[in-house]
């Protein structure tokens, strides 16, 4: 099916929010983005106005439309919701998963921890996400998996930065994700699975509260010296 101007707009502007091409602030500029896009003004209009209704895009008189900046709270509760999807799926996945499955998931681990000894922050993104949709890929409710996908894009949009994931969390995440793998692998009970994979996500959320005090306290010590 052929998409109308206005949803391939719309999908464009939205891509590059959540690949971090345009950061949180960043101006969109109707002419300029009309131009890279091969479209006419009036498409670029409808985008910003469905990407402003869904939060990804703010508007400000005598500025315009800005790219929204990352409001921890909502983030935080994303990540808490995303925490239940996603052990429910993990759970309800793992009677499906093959071993072809879980060895592209033990795959996208090992090539994870490389991006992060590069500090690749978009290839981190990118092999975290594969490595989380290869394990629930099979989950029978499939509505389950589209308000996950939602529910991620939304929440990459809103972080759009790693930074804080390139610590001690990251090599604590890598081995969550081997031990998920493993409780699979050993036809673990449902529930133990379920548990493990929305701890992981809670402890993702608390290592980046925890990331964002240490931020503010260093910011408000008085400069040394």
């Amino acid at each position: 099916m052929t998409l109308t101007k206005h949803e391939q707009a719309y999908q464009a502007i939205r891509a590059r929010i959540v690949d971090g091409t345009y950061g949180p602030g960043y101006r969109l500029v109707i002419d300029q983005l009309a131009r890279e896009l091969g479209v006419s003004s009036v498409p670029i209009r409808e985008a910003i106005r469905r990407l402003e209704a869904e939060n990804w895009v703010v508007f400000h008189r005598n500025v315009g439309a800005q790219v929204a900046k990352l409001d921890v709270e909502r983030w935080v509760e994303g990540m808490t919701v995303l925490a239940l999807l996603e052990g429910s799926a993990t759970a309800l996945a793992a009677p499906f998963l093959r071993g072809e499955d879980l060895e592209h998931a033990r795959a996208a681990n090992a090539k994870m921890r490389s991006a992060l000894e590069e500090m690749d922050v978009n290839a981190v993104t990118r092999l975290n996400r594969d490595f989380h949709f290869t394990l629930y890929a099979s989950c029978p409710n499939r509505t389950l998996v589209e308000l996950i996908a939602q529910t991620w894009d939304r929440l990459e949009g809103m972080r759009r930065s790693l930074s804080f994931y390139l610590g001690r969390r990251a090599v604590d995440s890598l081995e969550e994700h081997e031990r998920l793998v493993e409780l699979v692998e050993q036809g673990a009970d449902e529930r133990e699975i379920e548990e493990a994979a929305r701890n992981h996500k809670v402890r993702t959320a608390e290592a980046y509260l925890e990331d964002q005090r240490r931020r503010e306290v260093a910011a408000a010590a008085p400069p040394a010296g």
